[in-house]
């Protein structure tokens, strides 16, 4: 793929359509069909499923429909306002309690558009080519499997699943039906951070030994707030939302978006952690830690959240570098004087800028019996202003299902970086510093550790 066509940024969306309206049956086991792996033409329209449409998902769908060779096909998710597209059916307790993160919708299709509840029955439909996965993340791992199996691409939102054996069965089926898969980890669309591999590569600061990134966001006092039980909206499916997870009773700071607050479907440091583990092991060319220990708790918040407000966890790579990243949710100034990742290398150090927007050198000088002076020049490389890497990354998706290449971000790489944000989290579960082999995928001083790599799904749900 050309320099120039990775630079395709948003289109209007078309202004006519007529949109149809499907049955949302519930759907029965998808059919075991034969992996399709025929290139396709330049031209040829790639028809997609969208498998939860609500913030991010609607999100992707604008990317998505900004190219000319997707067709939007068919819609899935379990909360009907977001199916139907309709801001005004949202509900008031769902506006109070997630406000601008309620998508807006209303977008104009250009031709008929099937609504599903059931994600099955998309993955159904023998005249779709690929869906994107954009549900809460403890639905990624049995949706991704099946589109495989349904013979279908799939592009799959981080964190690609929330325990470590999901990640290896959904690399498993990616492998045995010979699918395309791009996991939504779009900073490997990035230009500078590719160059800046190559570069930190051949020695560009020196040896680094420590890598920083953190997430900041003062959410005192209320944090996500404190909801009491209540019947679910009947706009929700409740049950199909909770899927593989227990069933539980409904609060209103949940289901929309607030989920990655609460550990049985996300966690702070899968949903942006994921991010910067997978752009500093890109940078260094490191594959897994060989050893990690997290620390945090609740210390400032009073909310219903079941993940820490403050932590911060420290990966030992074998190259010989410490990778730490901090998730601070109750204190706001960032700890970087500049963009998103550090690198502290024996030269100087290194701040790229957010989602690849540019990065500074700063020399460092000779230290204790070392000449003072600064050992490089200071450097300072600016982004590309309007560079929208979700669209990149979407572009770059739709031009490996044509051309059957791998993908910037494959699923290997989507699930060697989200087991990083796994294991901090397990490490923090177990109050332990945990030894990792990355062969075998398993915790080799702590036996409770390996017993979180999975858990038990509610029936009748299974990978």
């Amino acid at each position: 793929m050309t320099a120039d066509s990775r630079q395709t940024t948003r289109r209007q969306f078309l202004r006519t359509s007529t949109v149809a309206t499907a049955g949302m049956a519930w759907g029965l086991n998808v059919l075991d069909r034969p992996a399709r792996g025929a290139v396709r033409g330049a031209n040829d329209k790639i028809r997609v499923g969208f498998i939860g449409v609500g913030n991010r998902g609607s999100q992707l769908l604008q990317g998505f429909m900004a190219q000319n060779d997707a067709e939007i096909a068919a819609l899935c998710d379990v909360y009907e306002p977001y199916l139907s597209r309709d801001y005004s059916r949202i509900g008031k307790d769902v506006l109070d309690s997630i406000g601008a993160r309620a998508p807006k919708m209303g977008e104009k299709f250009s031709g008929e558009v099937a609504r599903y509840k059931d994600f099955r029955r998309v993955l159904d439909r023998k005249d779709i080519d690929a869906v994107v996965i954009a549900t809460p993340d403890h639905w990624h791992a049995i949706q991704m499997t099946q589109a495989c199996q349904a013979g279908k691409d799939v592009y799959v939102e981080k964190p690609l699943s929330v325990t470590i054996h999901e990640g290896r069965r959904m690399v498993e089926a990616a492998r045995k039906y010979n699918r395309v898969v791009q996991v939504g980890l779009h900073r490997r669309s990035s230009e500078m951070y590719a160059g800046l591999a190559k570069e930190m590569q051949g020695g560009k600061i020196g040896k680094v030994t420590v890598a920083r990134a953190y997430r900041v966001s003062n959410m005192a006092p209320v944090g996500i707030g404190k909801c009491p039980d209540k019947a679910p909206p009947k706009e929700l499916d409740w049950d199909l939302w909770l899927g593989p997870r227990p069933l539980r009773p409904y609060k209103d700071n949940i289901a929309q978006y607030k989920f990655r607050w609460w550990e049985a479907y996300s966690s702070q440091v899968g949903n942006w952690g994921v991010h910067y583990f997978d752009a500093i092991r890109w940078v260094l060319k490191e594959e897994a830690p060989v050893a990690l220990c997290a620390h945090g708790g609740r210390y400032a918040l009073d909310d219903d959240r079941t993940i820490p407000d403050t932590m911060e966890v420290t990966f030992e790579l074998p190259s010989g570098v410490l990778l730490v990243f901090g998730q601070y949710e109750a204190n706001g100034i960032a700890p970087l004087e500049f963009g998103e990742l550090e690198f502290r290398g024996t030269l100087g150090n290194l701040y790229s800028g957010s989602e690849g927007g540019g990065y500074k050198v700063v020399p460092s000088p000779g230290g204790q019996f070392q000449p003072a002076q600064p050992r490089l020049k200071a450097e300072e490389k600016p982004g590309t202003k309007g560079t929208d890497l979700t669209v990149l990354h979407i572009r770059n998706f739709l031009d490996c299902v044509k051309t059957r290449q791998q993908t910037h971000c494959d699923i290997e790489t989507g699930h060697r970086s989200t087991t990083f944000a796994l294991l901090a989290n397990i490490s923090l579960a177990t109050k332990s510093r945990l030894e990792w082999d990355p062969k075998a995928e398993r915790v080799t001083n702590n036996r409770q550790a390996n017993k979180l790599l999975h858990y038990e799904y509610r029936k009748p749900w299974r990978l």
